[in-house]
């Protein structure tokens, strides 16, 4: 194992611990507001999975990265889905009913 192995195992276990962290302490009330902010991290994680599959290390290196890639875009569209639905909730009725008016 190289030295370098064992920064990318540390930076991995230090990652997965601070984000069980993170999500366990997180109130229900502050999961709406929480969630666009997840998204954009999501989307850092999509560029990293990007850069992962395109470089050149080996067909098992490309083929984490793809599945990493794909598992990122499904995440991010999957955030803004629900982000938009729980935003839908807060909606007034009568914007959502009442057409808007032509102007002239």
């Amino acid at each position: 194992m190289t030295p370098l192995d064992v920064v990318e195992v540390y930076v991995f276990v230090l990652a997965a611990f601070v984000g069980y962290q993170v999500i366990t302490r997180v109130p229900p009330l502050l999961h709406t507001p929480l969630m666009s902010a997840t998204n954009a991290i999501s989307g850092i994680s999509l560029v990293g999975s990007l850069v992962a599959a395109g470089s050149d290390h080996g067909v098992l290196s490309s083929l984490l990265g793809a599945i990493a890639v794909v598992s990122a875009t499904i995440n991010v569209v999957g955030g803004f889905i629900i982000t938009d639905r729980m935003l839908k909730m807060f909606r007034r009725a009568d914007k959502i009913a009442r057409p808007a008016a032509p102007r002239g």
